[in-house]
């Protein structure tokens, strides 16, 4: 499997899509915040639901680095509705359908199972900073205590 393109000091790539309430959110609205975007495969999956309960449990802490965590997966906004109200999320989570802004920021890439070639999510995070740039890249992500690795980070800043 390849290795993100996106490097760490570059402007982070723009997007707009749609939470799970259906409104409208885009890079842009988090000016002045710190963000985490994260990508992830799948709702309602083992890894998935580790990763979004984990980064809801630390949202708080978050909040007080004056950083707001966003999850984007190519899951629906009713799938997303479902995940949230099944598993107690409190965070917010995007869906990109259409994997436009997973191709922006190229974690829609070949991945490998069982010998078979596909394309798919390949679970990433990114730290933008308060302008709006790059400076945490985490790549092909093992889910279990990732959250406070980038909550660490975070405070490092």
């Amino acid at each position: 499997m390849s290795k993100n393109s996106l490097t760490e000091g570059q402007k982070a790539p723009d997007f707009c899509l749609p939470d799970q309430n259906g409104n409208e959110v885009c890079l842009k609205d988090f000016a002045g915040k710190w963000l985490i975007l994260y990508f992830y495969p799948k709702d309602n999956t083992s890894g998935c639901t580790r990763e979004a309960q984990e980064f809801s449990a630390l949202k708080d802490d978050f909040a007080t680095e004056d950083a707001v965590v966003i999850g984007v997966s190519k899951d629906s906004v009713k799938s997303h509705i479902n995940f949230i109200e099944k598993k107690s999320l409190t965070i917010t989570l995007l869906s990109d359908e259409d994997t436009s802004v997973h191709q922006k920021y190229d974690v829609w890439r070949m991945k490998k199972n069982y010998g078979k070639e596909y394309p798919g999510t390949v679970r990433s995070t990114f730290l933008i900073d308060p302008d709006g740039v790059l400076v945490k890249v985490w790549d092909n992500v093992k889910t279990a205590g990732h959250a406070e690795k980038v909550l660490e980070e975070l405070k490092r800043r």
